[in-house]
């Protein structure tokens, strides 16, 4: 079956690799539908690895996906504790806990202490056409609910995770920096949870403006920079919360110079060189909580039912589509952010 395989830095190829072996007991088959490239994949695409995990030999990319189930082991149980059975469309949690250390045991799967996650070497990711994941890491989709935005819950689950963290509500001023796909969906959960206003900086000028058309207020940053203008937007006073979805190095130190004492930051990006950059004092003497967040947990059965409802439209991020065999066009697309994207699909099976 073909496969898009991370040979080394910005080395994507096409190869036959074989297909999968049946799936075991609490485990499936899913043929690939869609996969999202996220922001992750492209540190993987650009760097040959994520923090510390180094790429060694080839890899197949991909977390973000979605597809249908063809096959079933014994006991397939999904994540709602449902059996699944061949034929079922659903959308795939990457990450594989181990559901037995502490953090596991303490409601923390997303920091499971041996956690297996799809595409992060040296486990094989989604960019192929089949997979074995296991069922219970399967949520399945309804008829309302496409295979692209199924595989765009994902990243909704990573943005639903930070503002809880966050813990926003009703007036609470927040500035998100950085409107790429994290970022905006962020934007869209702060929204429904009652926050506002809702701040967002970004240099790509077409993100900025999907920001405001999702209801963010625009702060443009040509002249003066992220922090002087997010100040002088709310009058000197800065945001109760800041949540940094970019890291472009420098926006670590912007989120605790705009956020007011005693207000919260939560970082969501990644860096490139795995370091933090952050002035001791800035955020020693407004007696900020810093926030890491890590994934998700918990997230994909209120994901599916906001989209769902209508609560969270998700249609509006996807800018292209290619198919597999086009997936290193796809990702020097994304790279170069050329043609005004935002979310790159890659479409397997239709």
């Amino acid at each position: 079956m073909l496969a898009a395989r991370l040979h080394g830095v910005r080395d994507l190829r096409l190869d036959e690799i074989p297909p999968p072996a049946p799936p075991a007991r609490g485990e499936v088959l899913v043929r690939v539908s869609a996969v999202g490239i996220c922001g992750s994949d492209l540190h993987a695409y650009q760097e040959g690895r994520i923090g510390e995990a180094q790429v060694e030999t080839p890899l197949t990319l991909g977390h973000e996906f979605a597809g249908l189930v063809d096959e079933c082991g014994g006991d397939a149980l999904d994540g709602n504790g449902v059996l699944l059975h061949a034929g079922m469309r659903v959308a795939v949690d990457p990450a594989t806990p181990c559901l037995s250390c502490e953090m596991c045991a303490r409601g923390h799967p997303n920091l499971c202490t041996s956690l297996h996650f799809c595409g992060l070497y040296p486990d094989e990711g989604c960019l192929r056409e089949s997979v074995v994941v296991s069922s219970r890491n399967c949520f399945p989709l309804p008829d309302s609910i496409d295979d692209a935005t199924g595989a765009l819950l994902e990243p909704l689950g990573v943005a639903m995770h930070a503002v809880r963290l966050a813990k926003l509500g009703k007036g609470v001023s927040i500035a998100i920096l950085g409107a790429g796909p994290i970022g905006l969906l962020i934007l869209k959960v702060a929204k429904l949870a009652g926050a506002g206003p809702l701040f967002v900086t970004e240099p790509l000028p077409w993100r900025l403006a999907l920001a405001e058309q999702f209801g963010g207020v625009p702060i443009r940053v040509e002249r003066m920079g992220p922090v002087k203008a997010l100040l002088g937007a709310t009058g000197g006073r800065g945001v109760d919360v800041a949540i940094e979805a970019a890291w472009a190095d420098e926006t670590v130190q912007q989120a605790a110079e705009v956020t007011v004492p005693g207000g919260r930051v939560v970082l969501v990006g990644i860096p490139s060189d795995d370091q933090l950059f952050l002035k001791h004092s800035t955020a020693r003497r407004k007696g900020l909580t810093l926030l890491l967040s890590r994934r998700m947990k918990h997230t994909y059965p209120e994901a599916i039912r906001r989209v769902e409802a209508g609560e969270i439209d998700l249609t509006g991020l996807v800018t292209h589509t290619f198919p597999l065999t086009q997936a290193p066009e796809a990702f020097a697309l994304n790279e170069a952010y050329a043609d005004g994207v935002v979310k790159v699909i890659v479409a397997v099976h239709s």
